[in-house]
């Protein structure tokens, strides 16, 4: 029986053996997203690094393309678009200005502030980029079906939605 079980239930059919009085029914579902999460992470970064991005690059510069023309950002909407902190912005930042994908100006309408912009050779990158990026989501999500899809995405955004909500009740 504990054969035909995935890596997650093992380690559940494991502590049910030594710990019956325990309900350990989370793990199936948060041990098996931290599988999951460390497995994605490591399949995208393969492709992005096909184009010389690491995750914190491509994620700029697909904030920026996504923002439209002309795809350009404050660094705190920059921040607040990509969920990390101000400090590894500047450093994701850094990192694609000294690769040329990316300037850095004054902001036209504040004097202390500052853009971050697209440049034309960071826009050709991140197109062809997200190109394969969305080929390999595609292979990677290949094993279900459209329903099966939809409806995993569903669950997700309710679990993401219950968690933001405790999270925020707890904080």
């Amino acid at each position: 029986m504990e054969h035909d079980l995935d890596h997650v239930g093992r380690i559940m059919a494991q502590w049910h053996r030594e710990r019956p009085d325990l309900d350990v029914s989370p793990q199936g579902v948060i041990g098996r997203l931290h599988r999951l999460a460390e497995t994605l992470a490591d399949e995208l970064a393969a492709v992005y690094a096909q184009f010389g991005l690491g995750a914190g690059e491509f994620d700029v510069l697909a904030t920026l393309r996504r923002s439209g023309a002309p795809y350009e950002l404050a660094p705190g909407a920059l921040a607040a678009s990509t969920m990390v902190t101000s400090g590894a912005v500047t450093k994701r930042v850094d990192r694609c200005v000294e690769q040329g994908w990316v300037t850095r100006r004054p902001s036209e309408h504040d004097a202390r502030g500052r853009v971050v912009a697209l440049t034309p050779s960071g826009l050709e990158l991140i197109d062809r980029a997200f190109d394969a990026h969305m080929a390999n989501e595609h292979r990677l999500l290949s094993g279900l079906s459209d329903l099966e899809r939809t409806r995993l995405a569903a669950l997700l955004e309710l679990l993401g939605r219950r968690l933001d909500d405790l999270t925020r009740a707890d904080g």
